[in-house]
C-alpha cells in the first residue's frame, strides 16, 4: 500500500490519487467519482503517508492503523463512519488501544474508517503489505551485509597496499 500517492484535501470529500504534477501544483483524481481536479499549493492538502494518529507514547502512521483495521475486520469493510460515536470509539479502541483519547476526536475516527473503506473498495489495501515490508527489510539487511563485505575487501586490499609500500620503503 503506497499512501504517498493518495491524498486528502480540506473542504473536499473523499480521497484523491495524484495523477500528475504541474507548474502550479498537482492534478488529482477523486477515488469517489473519478473526476480530475487541480490542487494548488494554497490548498490545505496532505498525503496519507504524512498523517499519524496520536497515542500516549508516540504517533502511529496511518498505514499501520489501516493494517490493524484490515486484520481486525478480516479484510472486510470497517465500521460505518455514520455509526454512533460511542460505537466508533469502542471499535477504534479495540484496534488501537493506546490512542490518545483527548487528542483524537470522533471526527478523526470517522475519517480514518471512511478512508479505510474507500481504500479497501479500490483494492489499495491488502494483507500482503506486512509481508512486503518484511521482504523490503530483508533486502535492506542483505544490502547492508553486501556493503560490509565490500568494505572488508577494501580494507584488506588497503592493508596489502600498505604492506607493499612498507616493503618498498625498507628496500
Amino acid at each position: 500500500m503506497d499512501l504517498s500517492k493518495i491524498m486528502t484535501i480540506a473542504g473536499k470529500p473523499g480521497l484523491f490519487r495524484i495523477k500528475a504534477q504541474t507548474r502550479n501544483g498537482l492534478v488529482v483524481e477523486s477515488l469517489l467519482d473519478g473526476r480530475k481536479l487541480p490542487v494548488f499549493p494554497t490548498d490545505r492538502s496532505s498525503t496519507l503517508e504524512d498523517i499519524s494518529i496520536f497515542t500516549y507514547e508516540k504517533e502511529v502512521p496511518l498505514k499501520e492503523v489501516f493494517q490493524k483495521i484490515y486484520k481486525s475486520a478480516e479484510g472486510k469493510p470497517g465500521p460505518d463512519p455514520k455509526s454512533h460515536p460511542d460505537e466508533l470509539r469502542a471499535k477504534f479502541e479495540e484496534i488501537l488501544p493506546e490512542y490518545d483519547k483527548e487528542r483524537v476526536y470522533v471526527a478523526d475516527i470517522k475519517k480514518v474508517f471512511n478512508w479505510y473503506n474507500i481504500l479497501l473498495e479500490h483494492d489499495l489495501i491488502s494483507e500482503t503489505e506486512e509481508e512486503e515490508g518484511k521482504q523490503e527489510e530483508g533486502k535492506q539487511e542483505e544490502g547492508k551485509q553486501e556493503e560490509g563485505k565490500q568494505e572488508d575487501k577494501k580494507q584488506e586490499s588497503g592493508s596489502k597496499k600498505d604492506d607493499k609500500k612498507d616493503k618498498k620503503d625498507k628496500e
